[in-house]
């Protein structure tokens, strides 16, 4: 099967010089709901005009709704937003939202559906998931390797797209609440503010361990794969994406042109591949951070695919002007930007004395005639074939350009010009129309299927349960004698791998005994086959555990494989942002979802959250990543610990280590704490609440649950708390 080059496109402009480039499609957002809502987004009659222009050249183009939507934007704003270009016969939709895939698979039948990098896939259980779903693509989180991709495709077949060149989030795509949670930018809702790009200093300990010259520890470098390109086909690679719709439409064209030389290359004389240095120091010009890493695809992290240093930063610091190569910037622009682009047509002129012109025009299969004014006989000067010729291939700025033009003439008529101009006018309209026609669908009548929320407001006779998740062993104990705690969440990192079953059931016996529920926790990012053969001990666990509580599509895969996803909760990070997703999550048969920690009261008051649990208390985490700061700082020793990430302001963010599953977690600096505002969360009508403890000590924990579970306020100090997003939510 011959891959695809997919290339970005911030405006109408890039995505005409992308598809000038090389591109064979081009991913594209419209004026709501794409991930990158500050790049120059079509408003709608240019977005039309987009679809017209990919398609006339043979092209595809993706459209991105690739954020997560809030009840009012699903019931009453995607539909009117996505039906004109439906109808105009986009190609995809590039989806983060599971309401979204379950609104356009039922209102846009014929729509493919591309599952985005947001939904952060990391194996074959999620891409079954997704595929059952209706997802014909996924795009793979950036973090995976060749093998793990390889895995994928050969156990599902699905259709893979992949990211080979271009900016890298320190982030799992998608996980990331950083930019959220500081500043009320939603990376979620495509208005990230990038705080990973600013400088960090990293502790343990209290010891400084990152250097001076090293700051910008969250800052992976740009991604360039052109050398390994074959790698990445042979692993079943079918679409290859470039990053960049905030950048210039000269950097799209100018990396989608070398991308294209070296693909065909590939594709025409796959044991000549070698790529040549001066195309290497092009792709350095367009852009560059410290120079290029080749992504994860070779190595799961280290120090050499970070930006630590900021050269461009540096610069700017001693007042070092840096300029750019102008003339390559001159050339793209000349090259892919002021040129048209036409595709080749040929056609037959009739033209005879006393009879009606005809022009025959045709374009790949398709073929139109047009009648125009009856020619009369020539007075004077009849016209010639090669006049004519000349006056009717000036086709000017339309899609067509004549490669054959037949005229056939007697030679004894005569047609003024502007009648040859209006013949070749209607002409070259009528071709494109009919070429276009079998792109048009026909919208399907909408249907009455509206998934809204009513609430009682009775809501005193609601017993909410109360739950706790505990990640050491002083935080068990203590919340284990606390009678007020219906059940515990336990964290698989409390647990050694030798004795694995054995500490789980002897945990689970303990809850029992206290009559409390037991649930385990799932890690917050699930690769490499890190579960496999661990299936038996699953199942054993199932039969004593309350429930699983999950934290990405591949752990919902996966207990939905073994038969277990009616004991699968899902955390915040598999997202109910509307009532359709959590239809959605509900209908796969989990047991319930947690509530998204970037809604606020009132949107939670006005979603259904009677199958949802909601978190009261803890410190949130911003940011999972696949990077590890230790290894980054090299101080890495392979074991799992907590240090502390200082931002310029002085605020200290702890990050946890997970070695066994080899992710890091940053967390927010203070601790939501939802404690005055308990009347409002029982008015939602979520069927629990829970408190989340990461690294407190026994007391901190005991003082926590006196708080929220006993209502004491001791004397002293209390604790500084964050109410999240419950007060201001997100744009």
């Amino acid at each position: 099967m011959k891959s695809e080059l997919l290339a970005p496109a911030g405006s109408y402009e890039g995505l005409q010089a992308v598809i000038k480039a090389g591109a064979d499609a081009v991913y594209i957002g419209g004026r709501m709901f794409g991930a990158r809502a500050y790049a120059k987004n079509p408003e709608q009659d240019e977005m039309l005009e987009a679809i017209d222009y990919a398609h006339l050249h043979g092209k595809k183009i993706y459209l991105t709704v690739n954020t997560l939507l809030k009840n009012q934007e699903l019931q009453r704003e995607l539909y009117d937003f996505l039906a004109p270009y439906y109808a105009q016969g986009l190609d995809a939709v590039i989806v983060q939202d599971f309401g979204v895939l379950s609104f356009i698979k039922r209102e846009f039948p014929e729509l493919s559906i591309h599952a985005s990098t947001q939904m952060a896939i990391t194996g074959p259980y999620g891409t079954r998931l997704m595929q059952e779903a209706g997802v014909s693509r996924i795009v793979t989180a950036r973090e995976l390797s060749l093998k793990e991709i390889q895995k994928i495709y050969q156990e599902t077949g699905m259709e893979i797209e992949s990211f080979v060149h271009g900016a890298l989030c320190y982030c799992y795509s998608g996980m990331c609440l950083f930019s959220s949670m500081l500043g009320g930018r939603s990376g979620n809702r495509g208005r990230c503010a990038q705080p990973c790009r600013l400088p960090y200093t990293a502790y343990e300990k209290g010891k400084q361990i990152s250097g001076k010259d090293g700051a910008y520890l969250l800052s992976p470098k740009d991604m360039c794969t052109v050398e390994i390109l074959p790698k990445l086909l042979e692993a079943g690679v079918y679409s290859l994406k470039i990053e960049g719709r905030m950048k210039r439409p000269e950097y799209a064209a100018g990396v989608t042109a070398i991308y294209r030389k070296y693909l065909d290359l590939y594709e025409k004389h796959p044991k000549a591949y070698q790529v040549e240095k001066e195309d290497l120091q092009e792709l350095l010009d367009l852009y560059q951070r410290d120079g290029f890493n080749r992504g994860y695809y070779e190595m799961h992290n280290g120090k050499t695919m970070m930006a630590v240093y900021n050269q461009k930063e540096q610069d700017r610091k001693q007042k070092i002007r840096t300029t750019r190569n102008e003339e390559l910037f001159k050339r793209l622009k000349k090259q892919y930007l002021d040129t048209k682009l036409q595709e080749a047509i040929t056609g037959t002129l009739v033209l005879c004395a006393d009879t009606p012109a005809v022009l025959d025009l045709e374009f790949q299969d398709v073929q139109v005639q047009v009648l125009g004014e009856t020619v009369e006989k020539a007075q004077k000067q009849p016209l010639t074939e090669e006049r004519v010729k000349k006056q009717m291939e000036k086709t000017g700025q339309t899609p067509f350009v004549f490669t054959q033009l037949e005229v056939i003439t007697d030679e004894a008529g005569f047609l003024p010009m502007q009648s040859l101009n209006e013949l070749r006018r209607a002409g070259l309209e009528k071709l494109e129309t009919a070429y276009l026609s079998q792109y048009r669908r026909q919208l399907p009548k909408r249907s009455s299927r509206k998934v809204e929320t009513e609430k009682n407001t009775n809501y005193a006779d609601i017993q909410q349960k109360l739950y706790a998740s505990v990640e050491t062993r002083e935080q068990w104990e203590e919340v284990l004698k606390e009678p007020g705690i219906d059940g515990i969440y336990v964290s698989m990192s409390l647990f050694s791998e030798k004795t694995f079953l054995s500490e789980v059931f002897e945990t689970v016996e303990e809850a029992s005994k206290r009559e409390k529920e037991c649930f385990l926790t799932l890690p917050y990012v699930l690769r490499e086959g890190k579960m496999d053969g661990k299936e038996a001990e699953i199942q054993k666990i199932a039969k004593k555990v309350d429930g699983f509580l999950v934290r990405n599509l591949e752990e919902l895969g996966y207990l939905r494989d073994l038969g277990l996803i009616q004991k699968a909760i899902g955390d915040y990070s598999l997202y109910s942002f509307n009532d359709e997703s959590q239809r959605f999550l509900m209908d796969e048969g989990m047991k319930r979802t947690t509530v998204p920690l970037e809604l606020n009261g009132k949107e939670l008051f006005n979603k259904d959250c009677g199958d949802s649990e909601m978190i009261i208390y803890g410190y949130y985490p911003m940011m999972i990543s696949a990077q590890c700061i230790k290894k980054t700082c090299g101080t890495c020793d392979h074991q799992s610990k907590t240090i502390q990430l200082k931002d310029r302001y002085g605020n200290s963010f702890a990050v946890k280590s997970d070695c066994q599953f080899c992710y890091s977690v940053i967390y927010n600096s203070v601790p939501t704490g939802l404690l005055e505002e308990l009347e409002q969360i029982q008015a939602l009508k979520v069927a629990s609440v829970r408190m989340n403890f990461t690294w407190e000590n026994r007391e901190e924990t005991r003082k926590i649950l006196d708080l929220f579970v006993e209502k004491k306020k001791k004397t002293g100090k209390m604790p500084v708390f964050t109410k999240g997003h419950f007060k201001r939510g997100v744009e």
